[in-house]
């Protein structure tokens, strides 16, 4: 008998990027690890060249000299049909595989967080984004590209909007709030102008802006009222992207599972948590949240195990793999 069918599976994050050998039994052959996935940013090569950098530091045994036999990619930054197929041809070249299949993110965390194969996700971390497949397959999604495309949130959006808030407070423009020395406190400086003026010359990344959300939340459950405005508009948010997947696909008056995934979700702040839990009962009274508890790296190798035709054992035993300690 010759080797198992071997799946690569792929988490590409905005943070990291996480890949698992895993044979077409479920057994886990090797992990790894690597840094942010960001094709945007760093163009499809680079991002790719991170993914070969993670197999790079594995035992040359779990990586098979013709390639995988399956490669499923669940990647941050694959936010349009076409930008998978890019990556697609970009991962096949690079010789991982002939039979590539690339997903967004929020697929992985969708097929890791449902007990089946069909429901809604939305993702909340630095950004935000949703997906939801129906029990026949249809599709609903977003483009996901930012404001530009009426996404609002997620904890760079929400840092941004804090900022917005604290500088008018600052200059009278707008109502005190607490958000003017959490972001003072947090950055060092002795005014927001002045923070606001590091972003402007490019002295400090904008990108780190979204260090600020946990204050936010905290500065919200502390009873800011400026502060629990934009935790209000995140609950609402969310809420809305998933209620508008469920319509799409017809699902509203079906039980249907809403996984929630990113970091700020999974953080389980209790405020916002509380507010998702009542924005819920409201719009999408038969939609069932479930809070994820399973890394999105076991939804991407669950998406290739399925495209195998593997047996529902071999599904089980990745899913006990990472399954965690005091849970089954």
């Amino acid at each position: 008998m010759g080797r198992p069918r071997l799946v690569l599976a792929v988490d590409g994050g905005n943070s990291k990027t996480d890949v698992a050998v895993i044979s077409e039994h479920g057994e886990v052959l090797a992990t790894g690890r690597s840094g942010p996935f960001a094709p945007q940013r760093d163009g499809v090569a680079a991002a790719v060249g991170v993914v070969r950098g993670a197999l790079a530091a594995l035992d040359p045994e779990a990586v098979p000299e013709g390639g995988f036999d399956h490669v499923s990619a669940c990647l941050a930054g694959a936010d349009l049909p076409v930008e998978e197929e890019a990556l697609a041809r970009e991962f096949a070249a690079r010789g991982f595989g002939p039979d590539v299949v690339v997903r967004n993110d929020t697929f992985a965390l969708l097929r890791a967080g449902a007990s089946a194969a069909w429901g809604v996700a939305v993702v909340c971390g630095a950004g935000i984004n949703a997906v939801g497949v129906s029990p026949t397959g249809a599709v609903a999604r977003f483009p996901a590209l930012g404001r530009i495309s009426g996404d609002w949130g997620g904890g760079q959006g929400l840092a941004e909007e804090a900022l917005w808030h604290a500088i008018r407070a600052e200059d009278g423009r707008g109502v005190p709030t607490a958000l003017t020395g959490l972001i003072t406190s947090h950055f060092g400086t002795a005014t927001v102008e002045e923070l606001v003026l590091e972003v402007h010359f490019g002295r400090l990344s904008e990108e780190l802006l979204h260090e600020l959300s946990p204050g936010v939340l905290a500065a919200a459950g502390d009873g800011d009222a400026v502060a629990r405005s934009l935790v209000e508009r995140q609950a609402e948010e969310v809420t809305a992207m998933a209620e508008v997947c469920l319509r799409r696909l017809g699902l509203l008056e079906t039980p249907t599972e809403v996984v929630l995934g990113g970091g700020m979700l999974t953080a389980r702040d209790p405020l916002l948590t509380s507010l998702l839990d009542s924005c819920f009962a409201v719009r999408t009274p038969r939609a069932k949240p479930v809070l994820a508890d399973l890394p999105p790296i076991v939804g991407a190798g669950l998406l290739g195990l399925e495209h195998l035709g593997a047996a529902e054992s071999a599904k089980a035993r990745l899913r006990a793999r990472y399954e965690p300690p005091g849970r089954g």
